[in-house]
């Protein structure tokens, strides 16, 4: 994991991937645009490194999220969504009033997400940034 999100009322990120050095990686690019304030989770790759999801890791990010003001999850594929999906079913209530999870591209997404959490936005305003990503054409 990435980050531990700090009690400033800035909504935090989960990133979940198949790849640890994806969800690393995109964690550090996010971070460089959404500034110090944004505490960005990385839960990537299987339990012994491969590539993979790891429903413990996937659900101890989620929980590191909602012990903040709330985190907006952002997943790649597959297994990806399922352990999403399996975290959720784990959480308390009081946790997963704090968890929103954003049907986005992961890495357009996490960008659009982190960028709008930096401005004190709620987890909703960052999710719906994330899946207006969607549209935004690249050429």
């Amino acid at each position: 994991m990435a980050a531990v999100p700090r009690q400033n009322g800035y909504v935090s990120l989960v990133l979940v991937s198949h790849s640890s050095e994806i969800a690393k990686g995109l964690a550090d690019l996010v971070a460089q645009v959404a500034g110090p304030h944004v505490s960005i989770v990385a839960a990537g790759g299987a339990s012994d490194g491969t590539i993979g999801t790891d429903g413990a890791r996937v659900l101890d990010a989620m929980r590191t999220g909602a012990a903040g003001p709330g985190a907006v999850v952002l997943v790649d594929l597959g297994s990806s969504v399922l352990s999403v999906r399996a975290a959720l079913g784990e959480l308390s209530p009081e946790e997963r009033k704090r968890i929103v999870v954003a049907d986005a591209p992961l890495v357009e997404g996490a960008v659009a997400a982190g960028v709008a959490a930096s401005t004190g936005c709620s987890c909703e305003e960052a999710a719906r940034a994330a899946e207006e990503a969607r549209s935004v054409a690249k050429l």
